[in-house]
């Protein structure tokens, strides 16, 4: 007798399936090419990490290291003089345009202005989905700008009051989704978080064990480097969807 799995509900039809920095396994990360990529393989959401130059330009990479020896930072560079392969958001946008759902991990809060600037500049700002480790910093970026989304990026491991409590105060505060490591996600924590009405949200889903994990017990968005892996995963679990 075959076993029947049972699937929990997500909020959402079908998960977001972001491309983590691009299509990074098969093109430099945070460059156009891999964004690009990513997009033309079927990824519904893109990912990246910003930064600001010495001369306030939102460029998008991992470290914020423009060089390692002698160490230097992306901000105390000016745009000019950091690698080419680098991208700014406004270059993003005007290569790919706004209507992926972009989430950006903001590793440097004094860039969130003039990120914010951009995308609202490209009609893209709504299209945001802006993670941060602290709820605080999401409290404050919540009240000038409404119509961006907010993610508390985190660990179970930092959040001391509680997974319950936590969720609460993302849904008072309107903060749109809870990001955890894909091992930390488990059936009764994605219904405990769906309660509030709060998404769940689920990154370094690298294999097909890890997506359709993720999946069955009713994630909303999922993170790969592996944008074909992530898109056949989604994609198998289509026809299946609970009723």
């Amino acid at each position: 007798m075959t076993a029947v799995r049972t699937r929990l509900p997500a909020l959402v039809d079908t998960p977001i399936m972001f491309a983590h920095r691009g299509a990074r396994a098969r093109r430099p990360e945070n460059t156009i090419e891999a964004f690009e990529l990513a997009r033309d393989l079927g990824a519904s959401g893109l990912e990246t990490d910003v930064w600001l130059s010495a001369d306030r330009q939102v460029v998008l990479d991992h470290d914020g290291l423009h060089q390692r020896i002698p160490r230097r930072f992306i901000a105390d560079v000016p745009r000019s003089d950091l690698k080419p392969h680098i991208p700014t958001l406004d270059q993003f946008y005007r290569e790919l345009g706004g209507d992926l759902p972009l989430s950006v991990d903001v590793k440097d809060t004094e860039a969130f202005e003039e990120m914010l600037e951009v995308a609202r500049r490209h009609g893209a700002a709504g299209m945001l989905w802006v993670c941060h480790p602290e709820l605080s910093r999401l409290v404050e970026w919540r009240s000038v700008a409404p119509e961006i989304h907010l993610v508390n990026s985190t660990r179970l491991g930092d959040i001391s009051e509680g997974p319950e409590r936590r969720s609460a105060d993302l849904a008072a505060e309107r903060i749109d989704a809870l990001n955890l490591h894909r091992t930390e996600w488990t059936g009764g924590l994605t219904t405990l978080v769906h309660r509030f009405g709060v998404l769940a949200f689920g990154w370094d889903a690298q294999y097909d064990h890890h997506l359709a994990a993720l999946i069955d017990i009713g994630i909303d968005a999922v993170y790969s480097d592996h944008v074909d892996v992530m898109v056949d995963a989604v994609a198998s679990f289509a026809d299946h969807e609970p009723r």
